[in-house]
């Protein structure tokens, strides 16, 4: 399965596909306030029906090659931190390869989130899978945007994504070799 991050590893975090096993632990994401607002699913009723797309996503995802995210795991305690990946998306009638990260709500603010998008970055351009990758991220979560700045990357455009407005920010292949690496 092209662009999957499974068995690969940083300083704290082991990555492995994601598995129905972990629905429950993942339900917690969508019981925060705002949080389904983020990720295009506040139109879904229930945090349970909202995770279930996401899951379906994520499978779908697999099956057909588009990437996907992968469950991050915490090396020492084994406990599932969040889940993270490159994805293949349609902005403006383009695809391209997205850098794509969420944490559960209990480790926000401890740096998984850069740590693991800093893996995806450096694994799609070491495996020469694009020239620039994107993230792309609703215009009012700051959070998300502080982590692709620590990527290195830099805002590319605003654009509507599944009826969302958002920031699509980017980092070449040539900055992340001569800035970044």
């Amino acid at each position: 399965m092209k662009y999957l991050l499974e068995d690969q590893e940083t300083e704290r975090l082991h990555f492995r596909l994601v598995t129905w096993d972990d629905f429950d632990s993942w339900l917690e994401l969508f019981k925060v306030d705002g949080v389904a607002g983020f990720l295009g699913l506040e139109k879904i009723q229930t945090p349970e029906e909202q995770c279930q797309l996401w899951f379906e996503k994520i499978f779908y995802r697999y099956e057909n090659n588009l990437g996907g995210n992968n469950a991050l795991i915490d090396k020492k305690t084994n406990e599932m931190i969040g889940q993270s990946g490159l994805l293949v998306q349609d902005v403006d009638d383009v695809l391209e390869l997205e850098v794509s990260y969420s944490i559960l709500p209990k480790h926000w603010n401890k740096g998984y989130a850069t740590e693991a998008a800093q893996k995806c970055r450096d694994f799609g351009f070491e495996n020469s899978y694009a020239d620039s990758l994107i993230s792309i991220i609703h215009v009012d979560n700051i959070r998300s945007e502080k982590v692709a700045r620590h990527n290195g990357m830099k805002p590319s455009k605003k654009a509507a994504f599944k009826d969302m407005p958002v920031n699509v920010f980017r980092i070449t292949k040539y900055d992340w070799k001569n800035n970044i690496k």
